[in-house]
């Protein structure tokens, strides 16, 4: 049940803020082309999870980080939509469309620790979006 009453203290809306910078800095590195700003982001060992034909999917964030092209800008539109905190983990999702091809849900798990957030878990799914004619 949601606490209308609720106030968040000091410490939860600045970690909030925290993670919603390493999420901008994921979401806003990969549609501009800046594998600095993923670095920054995920944790130096995290890994990507995904299910293809059943199959579960697991790729390194290091090679993940290394096919971003610095400068390469994307069509890529991501927005944030539910970041879940408790004490030094968090849970957050986000939602990346990319016109005319795939809408992804990215389910990450972040920690604090040495007195920064960073996402070491990234898990997602997608979904094929219909082709727009070309006019």
């Amino acid at each position: 049940m949601l606490d209308n009453n609720f106030k968040p203290n000091a410490a939860a809306k600045n970690d909030l803020e925290q993670i919603r910078a390493v999420l901008l800095d994921y979401i806003e590195g990969t549609a501009n082309g800046e594998p600095k700003r993923l670095r920054k982001a995920f944790h130096p060992k995290f890994n990507l999870y995904t299910v293809a034909k059943d199959t579960l999917w697991t790729r390194s964030g290091e090679k993940y980080i290394s096919d971003i092209k610095a400068g390469e800008k994307t069509n890529r539109i991501g927005n944030i939509i539910s970041i879940d905190i408790e004490k030094d983990a968090a849970i957050a999702k986000a939602e990346i469309l990319i016109p005319n091809w795939r809408r992804f849900t990215d389910y990450f798990l972040l920690l604090k620790y040495e007195g920064n957030w960073k996402i070491v878990h990234k898990s997602y799914s997608w979904i094929e979006l219909p082709k727009q004619e070309k006019k």
